[in-house]
């Protein structure tokens, strides 16, 4: 359902209503792009325009042996060039045509190297020419090797992730965004192998050795984040759509998995060159299936890589609703292309161009499609988990200040993806689909090929739909946290008015010290239940007063889910709508619902109103619905782990459950890609980790029968019910599922078995996993996630934390400075009591890094939060519960 609103001053039930605008606290977006104001740690005195680069990598040694000839525009005299390099060594470098050769030093800390020169380089252009040798990584940054199992054996491809700022483990360059160049590729390998990059091989030629020269095209001005190059034993299919070829590359023997792929790629360019008024600019774009490395994809210009389960579809292991998320993601980076590739942010304290829009277009893009997922329904959960970290107060605006290189890599959070996806959805809800479209369209026109800041785009839009959209944004861009509008509705006779007053919603340990007030100019739908498809919107900016139908009449704040804001209803509106639950719209239920828990978990209600909530909900309702109330139970029952209130808890949870459960049963029809599918393999796997006992001996009976018959367990419910027998797993069992893991070569089976056997309860099995992680056996992409699991699923969080500490030395040289900045912050949230915080507080290596900090506070914050709620909560949980019976 998309929700149309009208201007602000809109019609509501035949009155107009009349804005009260405070004009208090107004946000200015910043300054349009400028080169020289771009923020950065590189001087802007030289500039790159283009990179010619010979590489010849050893896929044995680990070593990246390379040429670069570098044209450079230098804007004043200078002796000294300070670029970014990582890990590399230096032969020679020289320029133009001189013979002598640059004095080379090196800053480790900084990621630089320095040339300087004999005499000074004049004001003008030069060519300089260095000789290198860079690394190939174990971890997934730079260029990088990943083993993986075939028919024939293990083998090893070589593939790059670059961003945020990696591309200095290549090659030595400016790696900032805002020095954007073209880049000819030349690389060296073996003759057997494929080689790809952002654009079409110009020439191959066969050298001694069993090696062959491949030379690519010269790219388009890009940024160095951009660079792509995988080199394998790779094969490719292809298609053509408006001009591009679209190609979908894989490990021999997999690329027609990528069938489907190909297939959404060819509409989705169609779609997207019509969205953005201008048309995909690169001959070819090819999407690569790597066999690990990396969770996700990469939006590399001309060359996306994909990690293999996110990009190839195999219906003989896949579940049908796998294609749901290779549609998303594929959208998500092709995207990109356009925002992001083409347009690029100037630094990353605009991330968020990139990230936010691609996200709210990726689920654009899957209601155009294949409207029948309802995939701003089924997601809301993304918004959800945005405002859950935004009302903390180690939150961060969209448009953080960014200092380095740690701070850029922990800026791929939430707050910059969903909250991003979700204020754009919000205005362009609030201009209409057809200004929105215009502005974007005006904005790539106008910044093709080059660099932008968010005050770019808020300029495009306004022309466009004439209407304040700057100062709205902005409120929402520069300032953290979440807008709180409490609501309350009176009557005056027959007549019922509603006032709405602007606050700030903060979720905090009960004595932490208040955060400042916040003020924003917010779009809010308001309307009675059931009317979203003509929502009335006011514009509001401090408090104001609308008329609200007649007096008892249940009205509706947030009409839709639209709005990126938290609803507190007073008295009488909370019991209209609770009245009306059943004639709200599944958006505006589950809307209803998320405010209640968050209300609770904010210390604004006491649990028992959120769940009396859940008792008026139907066993038939919707999946999102019930998503949203296994979200609430899940975070109550991990809370409760080692706490007398369980055992009832987790009763009371089943039974509730079971109810739905049991109306769909086991085996109950669905085409495998609808959301009864979906929400019976979501029931399952919670059941199990519950305790429930029926549940339990079914999946395990289930599983039984797969191991002799694998197609006698549909695809949908592979991953629950593997996941359910990896909780209760014994020895053999686990053994099994190992066996299992170790034997296929397809990737997401592979990661069902080895997570299902990492969930294992079992204290020594727990201890088995964790031995694992340190072989070689477990795929890098994976490790943290079973070390994780074992915490989390498979409630050993202390046995993880002691394994943690101990090996910390052998895990990061396998995991990289993600594993030190951002893996063990997040792992530590698996607690809730201040001894864990300060544990963390006291680890050396996290606090090597400006991120890492950064990553620590928050995680801390999270155990307090987290050890407020498990204090105020469940022993008033537990009482309702006894009360109930």
């Amino acid at each position: 359902m998309k929700l149309k609103v009208t201007a602000p001053l809109a019609r509501y039930c035949g009155a107009m209503i009349v804005m009260m605008i405070v004009v208090t606290g107004a946000v200015r977006a910043e300054p349009v792009f400028s080169f020289d104001a771009t923020p950065g740690k590189l001087s802007k005195t030289v500039v790159p325009i283009n990179y010619s680069i010979e590489l010849r990598p050893d896929a044995e040694s680990l070593t990246l042996p390379g040429v670069e000839v570098i044209d450079i525009e230098v804007r004043e005299p200078t002796a000294r060039l300070t670029l970014n390099a990582v890990n590399t060594t230096f032969a020679s470098v020289t320029a133009d045509d001189s013979l002598e050769r640059a004095d080379v030093a090196l800053d480790a800390a900084a990621e630089t190297a320095t040339f300087t020169f004999a005499q000074p380089l004049a004001a003008g252009a030069h060519r300089l020419r260095i000789e290198f040798t860079a690394r190939i990584n174990k971890f997934d940054r730079g260029f990088f090797f990943v083993d993986y199992p075939t028919d024939s054996g293990v083998k090893r491809l070589l593939t790059s992730k670059l961003e945020p700022a990696d591309a200095r483990r290549i090659f030595p360059c400016w790696d900032e965004p805002a020095f954007k160049a073209s880049f000819k590729l030349t690389v060296v390998i073996p003759r057997h192998l494929l080689a790809v990059g952002n654009m079409p091989i110009t020439k191959e030629e066969s050298l001694e050795a069993n090696l062959k020269q491949v030379a690519f095209a010269a790219t388009p001005k890009m940024s160095t984040y951009l660079f792509v190059l995988t080199v394998g034993e790779l094969e490719r299919i292809t298609a053509e759509a408006d001009g591009v070829t679209i190609g979908v590359v894989a490990t021999t023997g997999k690329a027609a998995q990528g069938q489907f792929a190909l297939d959404s790629a060819v509409k989705l360019l169609a779609w997207f060159n019509d969205y953005f008024g201008v048309k995909y600019p690169l001959p070819k774009l090819d999407l690569i299936a790597v066999p690990g490395g990396f969770g996700g994809a990469m939006e590399n210009w001309g060359g996306i890589t994909f990690f293999e389960s996110r990009l190839l579809f195999d219906p003989a292991t896949n579940p049908d609703s796998a294609r749901r998320g290779i549609f998303s993601i594929i959208a998500h980076e092709m995207a990109h292309q356009w925002f992001g590739d083409l347009v690029t942010m100037a630094w990353w304290d605009n991330l968020w161009l990139n990230e936010g829009f691609a996200t709210w277009m990726a689920t654009k893009a899957a209601e155009q499609f294949y409207p029948q997922w309802q995939s701003w329904l089924n997601g809301y959960g993304a918004k959800q988990f945005a405002m859950g970290l935004d009302a903390r107060r180690t939150s961060h605006p969209i448009q953080q200040p960014i200092a380095n290189e740690s701070e850029a890599m922990i800026a791929f959070d939430a707050i910059t993806y969903n909250k991003g996806q979700a204020l754009i959805r919000m205005l362009e809800n609030y201009l209409g689909e057809a200004a929105f479209r215009d502005g974007i369209r005006a904005y790539m026109s106008a910044h093709a090929y080059g660099n932008t800041t968010t005050a770019d785009l808020w300029r495009a839009l306004e022309r466009a739909g004439h209407k304040p959209v700057t100062d709205i944004a902005a409120s929402f861009t520069e300032q953290d946290g979440v807008p709180l509008i409490s609501a309350e509705t009176a009557c005056n006779g027959d007549a019922q008015r509603l006032t709405l007053r602007q606050g700030r919603f903060v979720i905090a340990p009960a004595r932490a010290a208040a955060l400042p007030p916040r003020n924003w100019q917010i779009p809010v739908a308001v309307g009675p239940v059931g009317t979203a498809q003509s929502a009335d919107v006011v514009l509001l900016h401090g408090s104001t007063e609308v008329p609200a139908g007649s007096c008892g009449e249940a009205t509706k704040v947030n009409l839709g889910d639209i709005g990126y804001y938290r609803v507190e209803y007073g008295p009488a509106s909370m019991a209209a709508l609770a009245k009306a639950l059943p004639q709200m719209s599944p958006a505006d239920r589950v809307n209803f619902l998320a405010d209640g828990w968050a209300m609770v978990q904010a210390g604004r209600a006491e649990p028992s109103s959120y769940l009396g909530l859940v008792e008026n909900i139907g066993v038939d309702d919707r999946r999102p619905v019930w998503d949203q109330i296994i979200t609430a139970f899940s975070a109550l029952n991990r809370l409760s782990r080692d706490r007398p209130e369980r055992p009832a808890l987790q009763r009371y949870i089943s039974a509730r459950l079971r109810t739905v459960f049991d109306r769909l049963g086991w085996d109950g029809s669905g085409s495998g890609d609808d959301d009864n599918t979906l929400l019976r393999g979501s029931l399952i796997w919670t059941l199990g980790e519950l305790g429930d006992e029926a549940i339990i001996a079914e999946a395990k009976r289930r599983f039984a029968g797969f191991l002799s018959d694998p197609q006698s367990l549909p695809g949908a419910l592979r991953d629950s019910v593997t996941h359910v027998v990896g909780i209760t797993a014994d020895r053999a069992t686990y053994d099994t599922l190992l066996t299992l893991a170790r034997k296929s070569t397809v990737t997401n089976e592979r990661l069902r078995y080895y997570y299902a056997a990492a969930a294992a309860r079992d204290p020594a099995l727990a201890h088995a996993t964790l031995a694992l992680t340190l072989t070689d056996e477990v795929p890098g992409t994976i490790l943290t996630g079973l070390i994780g699991s074992v915490a989390s699923s498979g409630e050993q969080p202390d046995l993880a934390w002691d394994f943690l500490q101990k090996n910390y030395d052998a895990l990061f040289a396998k995991q990289g400075p993600q594993f030190r900045d951002q893996f063990i912050a997040n792992f530590m949230t698996n607690f809730s009591d201040e001894r864990h915080a300060a544990e963390l507080a006291a680890f050396a290596p996290v606090q090597a890094t400006s991120g890492g900090r950064a990553m620590v506070g928050r995680a801390q914050e999270v155990i307090a939060i987290s050890a407020d709620l498990k204090a105020r909560a469940l022993p008033a949980v537990d009482a309702w519960i006894k009360a109930r019976k």
